[in-house]
């Protein structure tokens, strides 16, 4: 009958991608409440207060974007699966988009004051600039085709957020605040993945569209990648001119730019490299993984149990 509910088949695989990035997700998948952040007080009290400012920021930022995510990013996907395993993995996407904003919470609850984090949570809720890129990529979410909304999504998994991620991996890089970091690197390492997959997605139906089509879709990414981009502008020099870091950022901003084109499957638009980004945030990505829980010696980058290094190359989820 036409109309009976089909039960998921995991043993009857239409997409082979489908299953592998189950499989990865599943394999890396963690808690906030395993990173004892409460020892990276002591590096908290040394920042001054410029620099408190601008962690407390960031997380309020990333906290704004991961609930985007959670409550309507991957929402909006579903309707245009194409296999039942698909909707499966947007679940697991859409979970950990909210333990990625919970996360931040914690981070709040053990640097912050209850004063300082409702300080951090209005004025995440009320800059203009904050709000522009959250507001822009819900209303393609909400009005875009299928196709523009899996761009939306691939330019804040793969870009819009390294605004933020660079700040810890600044201060890892620097020896300071590594549970914050080790957190940050697991959200990495999530990231990569959702971008990675939801980009093969759209090369799917891209490669679908006939050939005026695509010239469209093409011109319309790289006009909303530039706009994005020149909030990016706007936001990192709000935030990072006080520290003097902002040209060091907007070419970290650049180089995931570029990767989030790579994940859709199209050219870069800037010429920045990873030769060109900062060494010690790129350090910072490619440390080696710490055990810091005393009860169960688990740290990030835990596969269910099992320690293992994580290197630059692990935020490259290739599925060839």
């Amino acid at each position: 009958m036409e109309n009976n509910y089909l039960a998921i088949n995991w043993n009857q695989i239409e997409d082979a991608i489908d299953k592998a990035t189950w499989e990865k997700l599943t394999e890396q998948f963690w808690l906030d409440t395993r990173i004892p952040l409460s020892n990276d007080l002591a590096d908290w009290r040394t920042l001054t207060l410029d620099e408190q400012d601008v962690v407390a920021k960031v997380f309020g930022g990333l906290t704004l974007l991961d609930t985007l995510q959670s409550q309507d990013g991957v929402a909006v996907l579903k309707p245009a699966i194409r296999t039942q395993q698909e909707e499966a993995v947007l679940n697991n996407i859409q979970f950990m988009e909210s333990v990625h904003a919970k996360s931040y919470s914690s981070i709040f609850s053990t640097l912050n004051t209850p004063k300082e984090i409702a300080e951090i949570f209005e004025w995440t809720n009320n800059n203009e600039i904050l709000q522009y890129k959250a507001q822009r990529i819900n209303e393609i979410y909400q009005t875009g085709t299928p196709l523009q909304k899996k761009v939306a999504s691939v330019f804040l998994e793969s870009f819009l957020f390294y605004s933020g991620f660079y700040t810890p991996l600044y201060w890892l890089g620097h020896n300071k605040l590594p549970n914050v970091a080790e957190i940050i690197k697991l959200i990495l390492r999530d990231e990569s993945v959702h971008g990675t997959y939801i980009g093969y997605k759209f090369q799917l139906g891209f490669q679908e569209l006939p050939a005026e089509e695509q010239e469209m879709m093409k011109g319309w990414i790289y006009e909303t990648l530039y706009d994005l981009y020149e909030n990016e502008e706007k936001y990192s020099h709000l935030l990072y001119d006080k520290l003097g870091w902002t040209d060091d950022v907007l070419v970290f901003l650049r180089y995931n730019a570029n990767k989030a084109l790579m994940n859709l499957g199209l050219d870069p638009l800037f010429p920045d490299t990873a030769a060109d980004v900062n060494p010690v945030v790129m350090n910072g990505i490619s440390t080696s993984t710490s055990n810091h829980d005393f009860f169960s010696q688990v740290g990030n980058g835990y596969l269910l149990g099992n320690v293992e290094a994580m290197e630059d190359s692990d935020y490259d989820f290739d599925f060839k």
